[in-house]
């Protein structure tokens, strides 16, 4: 199975770290130019453990809907969200969050498998896995961002 590791370092607390990484609306942000959206769950503010979010976006030229559920919660160290539904045969992404030296080390492990076997595979090694990666890292960067500078306040405001 494909696995995608990342590691941000955020000067922030890990609080603020761990509720923008959840944050429904910093996630549309951090994914204009997808056109993502969330249209059916927690379509705004925080989503938390047992909640589910459907988004629509536009991937490879395609409309494409994906819905997703919070299977583990553990605030502020950790959430785990698995695919329901969607094109992926499955999907598992992990955010882990720890404390260091007064920043916020996140964690991200993204673990899934391909539709349509071999075909799947090859598109996996062609584009998916450095496609989902820049996905990510652009996602990450919005978070860091907003959490080291004053953005949070507007993001977070409930």
């Amino acid at each position: 199975m494909p696995t995608i590791k990342l590691k941000t370092e955020i000067e922030a607390p890990i609080q603020r770290v761990f509720d923008l990484a959840r944050s429904i609306d910093l996630h549309k942000i951090s994914t204009a130019s997808t056109r993502e959206e969330a249209i059916a769950g927690v379509t705004s503010g925080l989503i938390s453990g047992g909640e589910t979010v459907t988004w629509r976006a536009k991937h490879f030229g395609v409309f494409q809907e994906l819905t997703s559920k919070i299977t583990e919660f553990d605030p502020p160290r950790l959430f785990v969200d698995e695919m329901q539904k969607g094109v992926f045969k499955s999907l598992k992404h992990e955010h882990l969050f720890e404390e260091c030296e007064g920043s916020t080390i996140m964690t991200d492990i993204l673990v899934y498998v391909s539709p349509l076997g071999p075909l799947g595979q090859l598109a996996d090694w062609l584009l998916l896995r450095s496609y989902l990666t820049r996905f990510l890292m652009k996602r990450n960067e919005a978070v860091k961002k907003y959490a080291e500078g004053s953005g949070w306040k507007e993001v977070l405001k409930n």
